[in-house]
């Protein structure tokens, strides 16, 4: 079983794989084997904590050079935001979550952690609290270089997690927490997690969910890839389950999408609602449960530009929306099911009864898309994990393959 490899399986051009190099480098803390762990160790080890000599996150980051590492002892932070310039770079909470709680503070009036540096790890640490002058104070701000993310949470942020506009910007999120990011009884839509215009975003086996009137997930990124991961707002206030609002190449697969009773926003999962910006639009969604709880209705989706190519099968769709694909090539089995059909809607358990017909629906086409394969290997199990799925395993509409009893 090679997850890293299966993870970044939609490799295009020379200028990713570069990336894709660092990424595979090394294990991360708690992933299967395969996964990244980031840069390489090639530098100093600072530690940071209350019995340590270096006391506060923010003297790290000024005394840390390109390569280092940098440890932060489990525990709370208060007040404790840092800039980050620095290459290879590689910043890790140990012994337990390192908790980092604004209190009214930011770096650069922007967020917890501001980062520029090329190839930068951050894992197990906790974000939260951040509230700033202009109202999308984030937990993190990426300003450039790339960035990975592993069991991190964003919580009780204006903004989850914010990125600039460049395409130069890569941003790699595994087995993190995004919830109740937002301003209440704002008028101002702030996002769990806002992706602006870069090189190219990976989700894999994240939590998304509580939204506050904006999306949980909004990207503009070139190429956007969201896998095995669950995105459920859970009596929210989201507009958008997931938003790719300039178009670019978006691949949705594997997923659990639930939208709430009390969305902002008729549609689930929304291509193109903004202007084009990049050279090739494709949108391929495969092996999703959607579920719609809005029972005024809505859609599953929305294609407010048609892609160049589309590619929708064998997604389960629940609940009382329109579809809300064209009639084209590319749109294929997504069989249609009510709650029932569901072990357990209100606690989230979305797999499929045994005696529900339509775990008998055939499926559809899932020969791949270039090099990216829509036949699922793997499942979101909650929380923050994935089962791999056997190569004989048969497989069910949706994004779920075991049946409930």
């Amino acid at each position: 079983m090679d997850v890293g490899r299966d993870l970044h399986a939609g490799r295009f051009d020379p200028a990713r794989r570069r990336f894709h190099r660092w990424l595979l480098c090394a294990p991360a803390i708690g992933a299967s084997p395969g996964f990244a762990q980031g840069p390489s160790v090639t530098g100093r080890l600072l530690r940071v904590g209350p019995t340590r000599d270096i006391r506060r996150i923010a003297d790290a980051a000024r005394l840390a050079r390109n390569g280092d590492t940098v440890e932060i002892d489990a525990g709370s932070y208060r007040a404790d935001v840092a800039t980050w310039t620095q290459s290879d770079l590689t910043v890790r909470g140990i012994g337990g979550r390192a908790v980092l709680d604004a209190a009214g503070t930011s770096a650069e009036g922007k967020a917890i952690f501001v980062t520029r540096g090329l190839r930068t790890l951050i894992e197990n640490v906790e974000f939260r609290g951040t509230a700033v002058a202009d109202r999308n104070g984030a937990g993190i701000r990426l300003e450039a270089g790339s960035l990975s993310l592993r069991h991190c949470a964003f919580l009780y942020n204006d903004t989850g997690l914010m990125t600039a506009n460049s395409g130069d910007i890569a941003l790699d999120i595994q087995y993190c927490e995004f919830a109740h990011n937002g301003i209440a009884r704002d008028t101002l839509a702030t996002h769990q997690l806002y992706v602006g215009s870069i090189g190219r975003l990976t989700v894999w086996g994240c939590y998304f969910h509580h939204g506050l009137r904006g999306h949980l997930l909004k990207s503009r990124a070139r190429t956007s890839m969201i896998q095995y991961s669950r995105l459920t707002d859970e009596g929210g206030h989201a507009s958008y389950e997931l938003e790719f609002a300039n178009g670019g190449e978006a691949y949705v697969i594997g997923n659990l999408i639930e939208q709430s009773p009390a969305t902002e926003n008729f549609n689930m999962v929304s291509y193109g609602a903004e202007a084009a910006i990049w050279p090739r639009n494709l949108f391929v969604a495969s092996h999703n449960t959607l579920v719609n709880r809005r029972l005024l209705g809505g859609r599953f989706f929305q294609l407010k530009r048609a892609p160049d190519l589309i590619r929708v099968e064998n997604n389960l769709l629940v609940g009382p929306a329109l579809t809300g694909l064209p009639g084209d090539d590319g749109v294929g089995h997504n069989p249609r099911a009510w709650f029932g059909s569901l072990a357990d809607t209100d606690g989230f358990d979305f797999r499929l009864r045994a005696q529900a017909s339509v775990r008998e629906a055939a499926l559809g086409d899932s020969s791949p898309v270039g090099e990216w394969a829509l036949r699922p290997r793997y499942e979101y199990r909650h929380p923050l994990s994935v089962r791999a799925l056997a190569p004989s395993q048969r497989l069910l509409p949706g994004a779920l393959h075991e049946l409930a009893g």
